[in-house]
């Protein structure tokens, strides 16, 4: 039997509403995942959570060691991941203390552990709708269930980090028509890919990148800012994650667990 179903890589905060909690430590081939994971339930389902940065937040972006916090996930059972991040908006729309639900990534990123697949065997995974059909429906009639303000899609760019945007860079990616600007969601969404679990991003919206386009009084965002804003909306994102979990349906309605048939070269 396996350890969970259903695991949850976000801040810290989420575990100390697990039933039962239990910490476990794994060892994976590709090093320890970003701390202990630990174990409980919520709504009857068995859940593992992790935090992604680790416990002290001693992991910055760019030295995650995403694929031991897949791999983690993948020995311990888990099937369905829900990756809640704090993220920034580059449209005024799109405004903070809001979610966005994403439907698409853009990958900006460089030099990162981006594959389980280094050779000899050679994988090509489709990432075309990097992130589960399913599962987002489920988010999508939590939120509107709970009256959550949630954008039932879009799409995020992903940024090396741990710097913030350039005014040039935020402005070419507003041209884009990208809503949403993180740097976690690369390669974490594709390592879960290629591991054939599904995958949903909850992206709760801190701030406006570099403020809000046209706005001269508007300032970029600050580290300062993105932690206020994301602990004075956790409580609704908890309350998202934690009706997700007891919404997810038992079976797999969707392609994620046989991502690897055919991609093997």
């Amino acid at each position: 039997m396996s350890e969970a179903e259903i695991g949850v890589i976000g801040g810290s905060g989420f575990y100390s509403l697990l039933e039962g909690a239990r910490e476990v430590e794994v060892e994976t081939p590709y090093g320890r995942s970003s701390d202990v994971v630990t174990l409980g339930e919520v709504a009857g389902r068995r859940v593992a959570f992790l935090p992604r940065h680790g416990r002290r937040h001693q992991f910055p972006p760019h030295a995650i060691n995403y694929r031991a916090n897949i791999a983690a996930m993948k020995q311990l059972g888990v099937t369905r991941v829900i990756g809640p991040a704090a993220a920034g908006s580059l449209q005024a729309h799109v405004r903070p203390g809001e979610f966005v639900i994403c439907d698409q990534l853009v990958d900006r990123t460089s030099g990162r552990s981006d594959t389980f697949f280094d050779g000899p065997e050679t994988v090509h995974v489709s990432l075309a709708d990097p992130y589960c059909p399913q599962l987002r429906s489920v988010a999508q009639e939590v939120a509107h269930r709970l009256g959550l303000p949630a954008h039932p899609s879009g799409t995020v760019v992903v940024i090396q980090g741990p710097r913030f945007s350039t005014r040039a860079e935020s402005r070419w990616f507003r041209a884009a028509g990208w809503e949403v600007i993180n740097m976690t969601q690369y390669p974490e969404a594709l390592l879960a890919r290629e591991a054939e679990m599904c995958y949903l991003n909850v992206s709760l919206i801190t701030d406006y990148d570099v403020g809000v386009e046209g706005d001269p009084q508007a300032t970029p965002v600050s580290a300062e800012e993105v932690l206020r804003n994301f602990q004075a909306n956790l409580p609704r994102l908890r309350d998202l994650i934690l009706g997700v979990i007891a919404a997810v349906p038992g079976e797999r309605m969707c392609r994620c667990g046989s991502a690897l048939a055919g991609a093997h070269s």
